[in-house]
């Protein structure tokens, strides 16, 4: 594993960046940016999950096409829509990046999130005697089994770097020694506020609205009716239906089924349905839309700065710090949701660069921990103090 203290001393620090799924490379991207720029660093991308999947836009080619490098590609999960194919997937994650660390005698392993490739990637990198830096800790919102996860993450990780204040505040509550904890914002932020400074809302004669919804790890047909509510509420109130596709957790098929239906019963050009859409061209569309509705934390995080109301449908992120005050809920009844998008449309809010999840600079903050933080054996071997607890 490379333990020669001068040798640690002298090199690049190797830093594993794991990504799962195309928004989480979306929100890492400003992040592995400045890890290519920074001097003592040197950038290593492990990519696994969806972006392996071409039901779901098979987004690895979005990574490669942007001219990154890819040093491992590890397969997890089949695209089924099985709760066992979730769990296989995660311990071929772990095994597969496990190999990779060993064999690229990675330092740091970087993991944002709560997903089960976030998790294959903290417990590969803790078995393989690496430092764990993770972003998004202290979040809460349930979704399907995210919150189990990501606290799970923070309790492996050696370095925390939190896009809020009160995220910060609840991982030192978990135990976790507050000098490794660090408040850097939402590296999500980063890109948005860059085009923020261009102007980029245009009339087109019609209102649109961007619908992201992903499961929550209920059965199909659950899932297939709460899509069918939202898409039947946006399409009453008069909107042009701009919907992605939604992630790869367990009940997918049924938010996809309700997509392909609802697709098929319009004949007027209303719908515009995406696979995966890169990073620049989603924010480009969150901050063009007059609303966005469904479960996606990009409703919570990014719409509010974007200057785009939102509806926020269910309980996925119930618990998430808002990001402003233009999110409204909504449960998932048709009735409720279009009451939400009523309510919704009365609010335009301010767009700007500060707020609770940071000021768009969160990528360079995360750079210049990872090249400082300690690599020896006492930071690796961390104790959770308990009187925290």
């Amino acid at each position: 594993m490379g333990n020669d203290p001068v040798k640690r001393k002298t090199h690049r620090r190797r830093v594993a960046v794991i990504t799962g799924t195309r928004a989480e490379y979306g929100l890492l991207r400003s992040t592995m940016e400045a890890i290519r720029k920074h001097p003592r660093l040197r950038l290593q991308l492990v990519v696994t999950g969806m972006h392996e999947l071409r039901k779901f836009g098979h987004t690895i080619d979005e990574i490669l096409n942007d001219g990154w490098h890819v040093d491992a590609r590890v397969k997890m999960q089949t695209g089924r829509d099985d709760p066992l194919d979730q769990a296989r997937g995660l311990a071929r994650g772990v095994a597969g990046i496990a190999t990779y660390l060993a064999q690229a005698d990675s330092d740091l392993v970087l993991v944002l999130g709560d997903r089960i490739e976030a998790m294959a990637g903290a417990l590969a990198a803790v078995t393989t005697g690496r430092i764990v830096a993770h972003i998004h800790g202290g979040d809460i919102a349930p979704g399907d089994f995210d919150d189990s996860l990501r606290h799970a993450i923070t309790k492996l990780a050696h370095l925390h770097l939190t896009a809020t204040p009160a995220a910060r505040r609840r991982v030192i509550r978990m135990g976790e020694s507050p000098d490794r904890v660090h408040f850097v914002g939402a590296p999500g932020h980063d890109r948005l506020i860059q085009l923020l400074d261009a102007p980029n809302r245009v009339a087109s004669g019609t209102r649109r609205a961007l619908i992201v919804q992903h499961p929550c790890g209920r059965s199909p047909t659950r899932e297939r009716r709460t899509m069918s509510a939202i898409l039947r509420a946006v399409e009453r109130a008069g909107f042009e239906r701009f919907i992605i596709y939604p992630n790869s957790d367990r009940g997918h098929t049924g938010i996809i089924q309700a997509i392909d239906t609802h697709r098929r019963g319009v004949r007027n050009g209303a719908v515009r349905l995406f696979r995966s859409l890169d990073r620049d061209s989603f924010l480009r569309l969150l901050i063009e839309a007059d609303l966005i509705v469904g479960n996606s934390s990009s409703g919570i995080i990014e719409a509010p700065p974007a200057g785009t109301p939102s509806v926020n449908v269910g309980s996925r992120q119930q618990g998430r710090q808002r990001g402003g005050p233009c999110v409204v809920d909504a449960d998932e009844s048709l009735e409720s949701i279009g009451a939400a998008i009523d309510a919704a449309q009365s609010k335009r809010p301010i767009t700007g660069r500060q707020g609770v999840y940071g000021d768009g600079t969160a990528g360079r903050r995360i750079a210049e921990l990872l090249a400082s933080v300690s690599l020896d054996d006492a930071f690796r071997r961390k104790l959770t103090n308990l009187a925290r607890v």
